[in-house]
């Protein structure tokens, strides 16, 4: 029974259930679909709620992890990601897909992983801090430059903008504030979790005969997913060798410069566009898995 509990929490579990279900039952997805907004914002708030207010006391410290944080996500990352994208993605859809992924910020499994693979805690809370503050702007920035006003109206994505971002950032600290959220802490892991199943679940259900019936087109896909991983991350590791930072700073750097938030982007593509928008969101999904598993891997061995 206890083993069944953890099996229930754990997150590349859940995840993966939310894929395989997507496959083999795709009908639901229909049901599911206009949820994907509410809960994202429930599962923002929570995973951001560890953030503490008092690191704004001491400004001066988190000048270098705020603007690493920035560089790691946008210049470095989403720049990987549009450039590779736009030699290899012919597909409008899928192009607007991988826009949305270079324009969300990190994911806010980085704080997490941090502290599973050893890495810098500090300096990856307050870069992916300095991200997301970044990404009010710089997220709705990247999307109307390379999509438009024609394919987005920009109201609506400032008030997605809102309730997604902004809107979680104040609750958390209201949370905390209160005390509040010394009482959801127990459930907060598995809340998430099961959140981003609901986001995962609908996004692979709503795009199932697109994954069954056409699996080569999603090869370029596959390819941009890989390089704005496994290599990326083995870049920033070389080079961050080659500079002599901390070995623990260069994790929280990989991780900056290599995960973005799937979740977030799947529910703009849903929201803004069609679902076969969301659909590099998932395979970017999928094999972020399949890295975080690999560098965990990595770091034991």
């Amino acid at each position: 029974m206890d083993g069944i509990k953890r099996l229930l929490r754990n997150r590349d579990f859940i995840l993966m259930l939310g894929i395989g279900l997507g496959f083999l039952w795709g009908e639901g997805a229909r049901w599911t679909h206009p949820l994907t907004l509410p809960v994202l914002a429930v599962a923002m708030t929570l995973s951001v709620m560890g953030i503490p207010g008092e690191i704004f006391r001491t400004p001066r410290s988190l000048v270098g992890p705020v603007l690493a944080g920035i560089v790691m996500t946008y210049p470095v990352l989403s720049g990987i990601i549009l450039g590779i994208s736009y030699l290899l993605i012919h597909d409008k859809n899928l192009w607007s897909g991988f826009v949305l992924v270079a324009a969300v910020p990190p994911g806010v499994a980085v704080i997490p992983f941090t502290f599973f693979l050893n890495g810098n805690g500090f300096f990856s809370l307050v870069g992916t801090m300095g991200a997301y503050l970044g990404a009010l702007i710089i997220t709705p920035l990247i999307a109307l430059w390379f999509l438009g006003t024609v394919s987005i109206h920009p109201v609506k994505l400032f008030m997605i903008m809102v309730e997604l971002i902004l809107l979680p950032l104040v609750v958390s600290q209201v949370l905390v504030r209160t005390g509040a959220s010394k009482r959801i802490e127990p459930f907060k892991g598995t809340i998430t979790n099961w959140s981003f199943f609901v986001v995962t679940y609908t996004i692979v259900g709503l795009n199932r005969q697109v994954f069954l019936d056409y699996p080569l087109s999603l090869l370029p896909v596959g390819i941009i997913a890989i390089v704005s991983t496994f290599l990326l991350g083995w870049v920033i590791e070389r080079i961050g060798r080659l500079l002599q930072i901390q070995p623990q700073t260069v994790t929280s750097l990989v991780l900056l410069g290599t995960i973005k938030n799937y979740g977030l982007a799947g529910g703009l593509s849903l929201a803004l566009f069609s679902t076969q928008t969301a659909v590099p969101a998932t395979v970017s999904t999928i094999f972020m898995i399949v890295y975080i598993a690999w560098l965990g891997m990595k770091s034991k061995g």
